[in-house]
């Protein structure tokens, strides 16, 4: 038994790609090593407002097993500020304050409110030292700036997003099996975003390219590994030049959302783009031999799994890139 009293353990976090690609293994592997009895270790999540958030954060938590508490992000300043949640949870005497994702000085509050203590995970910069007690960083160069006052605080732990990206062998044969692909097949995946900023974009050219590969290599299939924050009908929007204008720039390129067996768009040259809705696609993109992507987390991912990748910019409307990050 790792403690002797119950305790809660706290996750700050904000976007959609923090809570797939971040949330999501954390608590994974918190109850791998804590053990799943909730009367023991009590797992909470409070996201806090993104302007990239999508509205379907708190529901991607809830439906992770390992998760007890959900808050929503439009409930956030006011725990903020007093350390009340909406729904009056109950905080144990022990607990840690867990940041992935948001503003760091979060992290410092809610920990002070709480009399937890606090752990931040953070890619690049460190904040706060004097206040949190431990830092977990993806790279050695986060070091290099500290004090020695403060450096037995940090810990190398590496990406997230790269250790969570181990592959299962019996899924990948699922894979193979769900999507009819035989040995000379040449999968490439799309992976447009999950914003509108980036679909409005991303899906026609993401269509165009697809159909212009294929009338030299017929033997290409094309797979869209659709966000978890997103569903089939609303990526099908994208493809409809009612509802994307965008569409008009790329001459004749449209498609249809068909639902059986397996959700998939048909553009208006025939083309088939599968669309694969279990996330995370770690084994769906290690069957890929290319990926067509926009910038974000997705980039992150494919380099941890080694998946050759061209990342696509809209230079033809550079305007619209203000809005895109990553």
């Amino acid at each position: 038994m790792l403690f002797t009293q119950p305790v809660d353990i706290l996750i700050l976090t904000n976007g959609p790609g923090e809570v797939t690609t971040w949330v999501g293994p954390v608590v994974k592997a918190l109850r791998s090593l804590l053990g799943d009895n909730q009367d023991q270790v009590r797992i909470s999540v409070v996201l806090s407002p993104c302007p990239n958030a999508s509205g379907q954060e708190a529901a991607i938590l809830q439906s992770y097993l390992e998760v007890d508490r959900v808050q929503e992000a439009k409930d956030f300043y006011p725990f903020l500020l007093r350390g009340k949640t909406a729904a009056e949870w109950d905080w144990r005497d022990r607990g840690v304050v867990l940041f992935l994702g948001g503003d760091q000085f979060f992290a410092v509050l809610i920990g002070r409110h709480l009399g937890y203590r606090t752990v931040i995970y953070s890619e690049w910069q460190v904040r706060w030292l004097r206040w949190i007690d431990r830092f977990g960083v993806m790279q050695s160069q986060s070091l290099k700036p500290v004090s020695l006052k403060y450096i037995h605080k940090l810990s190398v732990v590496g990406d997230l997003m790269a250790e969570a990206s181990s592959l299962n062998p019996d899924a990948r044969q699922k894979i193979v099996q769900a999507l009819e692909l035989q040995p000379q097949t040449e999968l490439i995946g799309l992976l447009p975003g999950s914003k509108p900023a980036k679909l409005m974009q991303g899906v026609p050219l993401a269509m165009a390219i697809a159909e212009h590969v294929q009338r030299s290599r017929p033997q290409t299939r094309f797979v869209i590994p659709v966000a978890p924050t997103l569903d089939v009908a609303t990526l099908a929007e994208y493809a409809d030049p009612l509802q994307n204008p965008v569409l008009e720039a790329i001459s004749g390129v449209s498609a249809t959302l068909y639902t059986q067996p397996q959700p998939y768009l048909k553009t208006a040259q025939g083309v088939r783009i599968d669309l694969w809705t279990q996330a995370p696609a770690y084994e769906l993109l290690s069957e890929c031999c290319l990926c067509l992507t926009t910038v974000g987390a997705n980039t992150a991912e494919l380099g941890a799994l080694t998946i050759p990748m061209l990342v696509l910019l809209p230079t033809q409307q550079l305007d619209a890139m203000r809005s895109w990050d990553g």
